[in-house]
C-alpha cells in the first residue's frame, strides 16, 4: 500500500511509514489524516486468522520521524492557515485532531521506531504510541512555542503522561530539543538502539507481542488506556467485565491445556 502512509505487513506485524519527503514527513495534510485513519479501521477489522493484526510499528522514511506541521504553508498563509481564527478553530478539530482521536480507537500495540527528528507533532505522535524505541540518531522537540504556538494536536495530554508534568513543562515552555539518550532517561522512550537496529528491535519486541492470544492483547490495550484517566474502582470494574471473555476464548483453554501438559 502506497502514499502518505505506506502499510506493509510480516505475518500479524504491520509496519505503517509515514512517507511525505517534501514536507519532512509531516502529519498535517489531509491525505495523511485520512490514511491513519483508514490504517486503523483497516487493522482493527483484522483481529482473526493468519492475516490478523496484533501489532503495529509506526515509523518515518528517510532521516526524520516527522516534522510534525507544514511550516512552509504556515509562511504562506495556504490552507487552514489562510482562513479566519474561527475557521481555523474547527480545521484542527476537522483536521490533525483526527490522528490521536484515531490511534486512540486502534485496538492493538503500537510501537514508535523512532528513527530521526520528531519535532512538534511529530513529538506529540511519538507519544501517541503504547512503547518507544529511539534510534541513536532521534531527537524530540515540543517546539511549538518557539513559532508562538500552542499544540494543537493533544500534545499537552500525551506528553505529561510519558514524561511526568514537571519535565513536559520545560519541553513545552522552552521548545528545546532533546537527543535519543535524554528521552530515554526521562522515560519518553523505552531504549535506545544503534540506527541500524532499529527496525529489527522494533520488530523483535513486536514478536514477543504478536505470540499472545489476539482477544486478550486488545482487552489489555483498551484497559490500560483507560486506566489512564479512570478511577480505581472504575478499572477494577472493567477488568471484572473483560476476564470473563478471555477465559470464554478458546485460545485461553488451549493454552491452559498446554501448561497442564508440560
Amino acid at each position: 500500500m502506497s502514499g502518505p502512509l505506506v502499510v506493509t505487513a510480516n505475518g500479524h506485524i504491520q509496519v505503517w511509514t509515514i512517507d511525505v519527503p517534501h514536507a519532512g514527513n509531516a502529519i498535517t495534510g489531509s491525505d495523511v489524516i485520512t490514511a491513519f485513519e483508514d490504517a486503523v479501521r483497516a487493522a482493527n477489522a483484522a483481529f482473526d486468522g493468519p492475516d490478523g493484526v496484533r501489532a503495529v510499528i509506526l515509523t518515518g522514511a528517510g532521516k526524520i520521524f516527522s516534522a510534525g506541521g507544514n511550516v512552509k504553508e504556515m509562511a504562506d498563509g495556504a490552507g487552514m492557515f489562510g482562513v479566519g481564527p474561527l475557521a481555523q478553530r474547527h480545521a484542527y478539530a476537522d483536521g490533525i485532531q483526527r490522528i490521536p482521536r484515531a490511534l486512540g480507537r486502534l485496538e492493538v500495540p503500537l510501537i514508535g521506531a523512532i528513527n530521526g527528528a520528531a519535532i512538534g507533532a511529530g513529538c506529540d505522535l511519538a507519544t501517541m504510541c503504547d512503547i518507544r524505541i529511539a534510534s541513536e540518531k532521534a531527537s524530540f522537540a515540543e517546539s511549538f512555542v518557539q513559532l508562538g504556538l500552542i499544540p494543537g494536536d493533544g500534545g499537552s495530554w500525551f506528553l505529561p503522561r510519558a514524561v511526568g508534568y514537571e519535565r513536559a513543562a520545560e519541553m513545552t515552555f522552552t521548545g528545546d530539543r532533546i537527543d535519543a539518550a535524554t528521552a530515554a532517561e526521562w522515560g519518553l522512550v523505552s531504549r535506545v538502539v544503534p540506527h541500524e537496529e532499529l527496525l529489527p528491535e522494533a520488530h523483535a519486541l513486536a514478536e514477543r507481542i504478536v505470540k499472545n492470544p489476539p482477544h486478550a492483547l486488545r482487552m489489555a490495550k483498551r484497559l490500560l488506556q483507560e486506566s489512564r484517566t479512570a478511577a480505581l474502582e472504575t478499572t477494577l470494574a472493567m477488568a471484572a467485565a473483560m476476564q470473563p471473555l478471555a477465559h470464554g476464548d478458546p485460545e485461553h483453554q488451549d493454552r491452559i491445556s498446554r501448561w497442564r501438559t508440560a
